[in-house]
């Protein structure tokens, strides 16, 4: 995110930029280390914390008048081309967004703004600034990002990396070592808080209590934010352990509420997705691209965010478990949703196949003109895999790469399935 953020400095006629993302991804912080390494000036606005400042744009929105308003209540100092004015909770002030057309006009200063509810806290907004904005998406840390919070070094990462790319088995001593700590990820997750709390105290009960913090905070959310959606969206929230749990992951409504409707939860399964502390995988019904052409909106999983939090948020106990290597408890819902997030990271948009129950696919998706698919297999029998075998036989000319990610090593086997183990997934 710091390369991202220090491309958007130096890029000519920039445009305001909004970093998305859920809450305690490590927005805030991020910026902050940035503004400090690249700016004169930086002036921090929070309208969460300082609701006072949006009756500043709640008058004229042109910019200088803006920033006389700003200037007045104790902001500053505001010189040109050296300060970074930088929007926090922008959610909680639809008309600060309206406004940045007129500020990015103005030219003088740079704007960034975050937000962790963006996308639905915005009915107020009068006008979008198109034109005047782009956007970047911050995520928890995936498993590189916790390697080097754990210290590994870039040569062991590039050598697992050219292992992966090369399709190459890992020395064992070093593969045993990186599953040991793959498996400290999908109970830690990737929450900046989580993982420092970790690795400071190396105390999961420490990590647990941060995590339950976390958690909290999003309930609050769906309270606050998400108006008649609310009873719907903390129901679906707190159910995705136990749906993941299942052998087939598809949320199903019935478990929630006898006799219900897709359409009376469909709000509510869009609200946690815009919220980012959940994560949409559509089927699709053919392994044709565009893959969005085939999807089938009212049949999807839903994902935690992060696997630590997921760990908390109803599966309790389950971290000596998958500590000790036993991570095919709860039916592998925990390995795959840890996939999913990485996918998500990537910006691959998630989807499973399904072809009336025959042939099930955990993950497929666009690479190199063609569809490439992933089975995720958390047990000894890996090399079980009946539904890619049955599309192997179905689609071969439309395939690309057929992956399956299980705690073994790297190995290439019939049919051309690569088998990869689960921490290389940080790699596709």
């Amino acid at each position: 995110m710091i390369n991202r953020l220090i491309e958007w400095k130096n890029s000519q006629n920039k445009p305001a930029l909004l970093i998305k993302g859920a809450r305690q991804v490590g927005k805030t912080f991020i910026i902050r280390e940035f503004a400090k390494a690249n700016y004169k000036n930086f002036i921090e606005i929070n309208f969460e914390k300082q609701p006072s400042i949006k009756k500043v744009f709640e008058e004229d929105l042109d910019a200088r008048t803006i920033i006389l308003n700003l200037s007045a209540m104790g902001m500053g100092p505001f010189e040109e081309s050296s300060t970074l004015i930088f929007f926090d909770e922008v959610q909680s002030c639809p008309q600060a967004r309206t406004a940045i057309k007129f500020l990015v006009e103005d030219g003088r200063f740079d704007y960034i703004e975050s937000g962790s509810l963006l996308g639905i806290g915005f009915k107020d907004v009068s006008s979008y600034p198109v034109g005047y904005e782009e956007q970047a998406a911050m995520y928890p840390l995936d498993f590189e990002e916790f390697l080097w919070a754990k210290g590994v070094t870039p040569e062991v990462i590039n050598k697992l990396r050219e292992a992966y790319n090369e399709v190459l088995p890992v020395d064992e001593f070093l593969h045993n070592r990186i599953m040991k700590t793959y498996r400290e990820y999908l109970i830690t997750g990737g929450m900046p808080a989580a993982v420092n709390t970790y690795i400071e105290n190396d105390d999961f009960s420490k990590t647990l209590k941060v995590q339950t913090v976390i958690l909290d905070s999003y309930r609050d959310d769906i309270s606050k934010y998400a108006d008649r959606e609310k009873i719907f969206a903390k129901k679906m929230f707190d159910a995705i352990p136990e749906q993941l749990s299942k052998k087939n992951k598809r949320f199903i409504l019935a478990d929630l509420e006898k006799g219900t409707t897709a359409k009376k939860y469909e709000n509510a399964s869009m609200w946690l997705s815009e919220a980012g502390v959940a994560l949409n995988c559509f089927n699709v019904t053919a392994l044709e691209t565009p893959l969005r052409f085939n999807e089938k909106r009212n049949l999807y999983k839903l994902y935690m965010l992060d696997s630590g939090l997921l760990c908390a948020l109803g599966m309790r106990g389950i971290q000596s478990e998958l500590l000790n290597g036993n991570i095919e408890i709860n039916e592998g819902g925990i390995t795959e949703n840890a996939v999913a997030q990485e996918l998500a990271k990537k910006n691959i948009p998630l989807y499973y196949y399904d072809k009336k129950s025959r042939a099930e696919i955990d993950f497929v998706f666009a690479e190199n003109n063609g569809i490439s698919v992933i089975e995720v297999k958390s047990g000894k029998s890996y090399k079980s895999h009946a539904s890619l075998d049955n599309i192997c036989g179905e689609v071969q000319t439309k395939l690309n790469r057929r992956i399956v990610l299980s705690k073994f090593n790297t190995e290439t086997g019939a049919n051309g399935v690569i088998y990869y183990p689960l921490y290389m997934s940080m790699f596709i």
